[in-house]
């Protein structure tokens, strides 16, 4: 599902702590796609933080301009207005790149990771607001306009082909990660080695805090069981619908769709995805919550390095699936 909407928020606060007698700790937030966007960092002054802050931000802003699908004159619905027109379309390095990620993640995963996925996800989205079951004619026409296969790319040119019409692109599933990974880019332009960004549960992080082996990052299985672990110079993605799902005849379905049905998750509760790179995280937390357990066993041996947390409730029975670190 697409995260990228309006505004929520616009606030953006520095809380510095002195650390050390050269490096002081900067927090800073700003609501962004959706989510609250929130930056710390370790630096020498404030006028650098401020500075380090403002350029992360903006380039988040940037990318949502290119990216949301909630936007009429974003980039990617200009692309996706194309589709079926036979043209092939000269796209930004930034939707080249992502998508071009999108397109690998899906080959490796069959197909349970999607970004053509979006006129399921309109459907699924108005179904949402109104409280009423899509129809199976409904499924199976926004169906018909889906397929990662469907969408074609040409790294010389950087242009996209849309084979279909009427398809329609969604990257809510690794745009956050995509925005946090490249907001710390602005960082490391600057000098800032020690940095985390948590992009609406979407966390990347470089360099450790100065004197320690890692950032504290604390995760849940979506019930009662935490686990809190050390990182550094990696990703991590959580995904889960606790708090955005329909509920329809008494049952629940997740706000994450799976693609060869056409409908949300019935079983998924939570997914925690660590590798490197935010987009990736961010990518393979939907993928595994799609594939679902015993799937992701299998499938996992194709991101190699990559850790995972996936609890998933059938009735009463809860599974739980971790490579994570006891």
């Amino acid at each position: 599902m697409n995260y990228f909407r309006i505004l929520a928020f616009l606030l953006i606060f520095s809380v510095p702590q002195i650390v050390s007698g050269q490096e002081t700790r900067y927090s800073f937030e700003k609501g962004l796609m959706g989510s609250p966007f929130k930056l710390v960092f370790y630096t020498t002054s404030d006028t650098l933080a401020k500075r380090a802050a403002d350029n992360a931000f903006r380039r988040v802003e940037e990318l949502n301009e290119i990216m949301s699908d909630y936007r009429d004159g974003s980039e990617i619905n200009r692309l996706s207005a194309q589709s079926g027109s036979g043209k092939w379309v000269p796209v930004s390095k930034d939707l080249f790149d992502i998508l071009a990620i999108s397109q690998d993640i899906s080959k490796k995963c069959d197909g349970v990771f999607d970004v053509t996925l979006g006129p399921v996800v309109q459907m699924w989205r108005h179904a949402t607001r109104k409280g009423t079951f899509p129809s199976e004619q409904e499924i199976a026409d926004a169906r018909s306009k889906t397929g990662y296969n469907k969408m074609k790319l040409n790294a010389k040119t950087r242009s996209v082909l849309l084979t279909q019409k009427g398809m329609r692109l969604d990257i809510g599933g690794l745009g956050k990660g995509f925005a946090a990974e490249e907001a710390l880019k602005e960082l490391k332009k600057l000098g800032i080695t020690s940095a985390m960004m948590d992009a609406g549960g979407k966390i990347v992080m470089t360099n450790p805090p100065p004197g320690t082996e890692g950032w504290n990052i604390t995760i849940s299985n979506g019930s009662d069981s935490l686990k809190t672990i050390q990182l550094a110079n990696t990703s991590l993605a959580t995904s889960g619908p606790t708090y955005r799902y329909m509920e329809y005849k008494g049952v629940r379905y997740s706000h994450i769709v799976d693609p060869k049905t056409g409908i949300g998750l019935l079983f998924h509760v939570r997914t925690t995805a660590i590798c490197d790179g935010g987009t990736i995280s961010d990518a393979l937390a939907t993928a595994f919550s799609v594939a679902g357990i015993e799937k992701s066993k299998k499938m996992i041996k194709r991101f190699p390095g990559t850790k995972v947390w996936l609890v998933e409730r059938k009735g009463e029975q809860v599974t739980e699936w971790s490579t994570l670190s006891r």
